[in-house]
């Protein structure tokens, strides 16, 4: 009888979702000398590290040496495999959810990172936010899954960032999707360009009852208060949080943030995927 492979971190993969993962990771090639250590193993290590937060030296000894789990990570994050994994587990996510493989609407905003003193390209001063470092721009769906991603320096204003977030995806790309919520800095001239670009209409999300504010019908309530539609891709910026080598902006190459987003939403799918 099989027994069930025991777990040490919660990162690590049960064997339905490594049965789900592991059709869905590019073949080994055909010559050379074959793998010395499993893949599952080479996966497990990249989420731990993850969502652990730790150095690539200070992985444990129980997985394989942190050189190859680098030389591994950055050959998939070079050949487009990790962006690849993540966007079939998008749609098989959805598809478990209930909904069409591909979104008819999404919501785009951006997040603002401290800077670690690692060094590197793009990195700049956000003065709204005080904070030097890089944003990280996202397109979720209205589930919080994320549809594209791009890194750039915190100085960017969030039109020309939210420009190249959406060339990141080809023509074809996301070819339902016809609606985009944001906040305010996106209208105007971004939503003209991207309706103009993708034919995608932007929409401004507000309060509902602001207008009663405004003309004192009715009392403001005071602290927080959430805003339709915008609060979703606010909730993925906090699951990225919960993993700590996202909490602040280690990487040296802003490609090295984005493929520990994917990874990061990866982990996060293949759960409610094997659920």
């Amino acid at each position: 009888m099989h027994e069930p492979r025991p777990r040490r971190y919660s990162t690590d993969l049960s064997d339905a979702e490594w049965a789900v993962l592991e059709p869905l990771l590019p073949p080994p090639a055909p010559r050379g000398r074959p793998f010395k250590w499993p893949r599952r193993l080479m996966v497990e290590a990249i989420f731990y590290l993850v969502r652990s937060g730790c150095a690539w030296r200070l992985l444990p000894r129980c997985f394989p040496p942190w050189p190859t789990v680098f030389a591994q990570f950055r050959r998939w994050r070079l050949d487009g495999s990790l962006r690849r994994m993540h966007d079939r587990l998008r749609a098989l996510a959805r598809e478990a959810e209930g909904r069409a493989p591909e979104p008819s609407a999404a919501i785009i905003d951006s997040q603002t990172t401290r800077d670690t003193g690692v060094g590197g390209p793009a990195r700049g001063y956000d003065p709204a936010k005080r904070t030097a470092g890089r944003k990280r721009h996202l397109l979720v769906d209205a589930a919080g899954l994320v549809l594209l991603v791009h890194v750039h320096a915190a100085d960017l204003h969030d039109r020309l960032g939210a420009q190249a977030l959406v060339r990141r995806a080809a023509a074809d790309d996301f070819p339902c999707l016809e609606l985009v919520w944001a906040d305010g800095a996106y209208a105007g001239t971004f939503a003209r360009w991207l309706q103009a670009e993708r034919g995608w209409r932007v929409e401004v999300p507000k309060h509902r009852d602001r207008h009663l504010w405004r003309y004192g019908l009715e009392e403001k309530p005071r602290g927080f208060q959430v805003i339709p539609r915008r609060w979703v891709v606010e909730r993925t910026f906090a699951w990225l949080s919960r993993s700590r080598r996202l909490a602040r902006d280690y990487e040296r190459l802003p490609e090295t943030g984005e493929a520990m987003i994917h990874a990061a939403m990866s982990r996060i799918m293949l759960r409610r995927i094997a659920a």
